[in-house]
């Protein structure tokens, strides 16, 4: 299971720099006050939650291939990762004038589609890995720990070197990079094993 591991490393390492560097954005255009903070991170927890419940519900059936959901997931989640500051500027200019309740419902929009996909992550790596390990327990509390790991080194990098260094702009095409990166290891893995099942019929070694 080390190669999931990993790549949940990875997955919460770009979504921790999604959060810095879009909260960052999305309050340049905004404002900072307590409306849009509370817009903003409301939106994130929301998704998240969301996410989740979805993802939850889809891995439920074995029939579906959850490491192969999570590979579409996170290619959606590193498409919009390229796409997201011109976006988010654009939206920005669209919302001028607009009232304050309208434009808040926008970012509200924009940031909860992101992170719903974000969300469902977590719940699509389990059902596979526990199908894999028969243990539960087991593979939440690592691949929590580890997506959790992944959150705390991006937090330190972002603030200690990548933004700094690279910029909102760079820090983001980062991130969205390493989801692709995500995204193909998870597709590579998926299709391995789906090579490996035993035909209908055949013996089992």
């Amino acid at each position: 299971m080390a190669w999931i591991y990993s790549i949940f490393v990875l997955s919460g390492f770009s979504a921790l720099l999604y959060q810095v560097v879009w909260q960052r954005s999305l309050f340049a255009i905004f404002g900072i006050n307590v409306e849009s903070v509370t817009v903003i991170v409301t939106a994130f927890m929301l998704g998240l939650g969301v996410g989740s419940i979805l993802g939850g519900e889809v891995s439920k059936n074995p029939r579906r291939p959850a490491l192969l959901l999570f590979s579409l997931v996170e290619l959606g989640i590193g498409l919009f990762g390229f796409l997201s500051l011109p976006l988010f500027h654009w939206v920005g200019s669209f919302t001028l004038g607009l009232p304050a309740l309208q434009t808040f419902f926008i970012a509200f929009l924009l940031v909860l589609i992101p992170t719903t996909l974000m969300g469902s992550t977590l719940p699509l790596l389990v059902g596979h890995s526990v199908r894999a390990s028969r243990n539960v327990g087991h593979a939440v509390g690592v691949l929590y720990f580890v997506n959790t790991l992944g959150s705390g080194l991006a937090s330190i990098a972002s603030v200690f070197f990548l933004l700094g260094t690279l910029g909102q702009a760079r820090t983001v095409y980062l991130a969205a990079t390493i989801n692709l990166v995500v995204s193909s290891l998870a597709l590579i893995q998926h299709r391995k094993s789906r090579a490996t099942v035993p035909s209908a019929g055949a013996p089992l070694s």
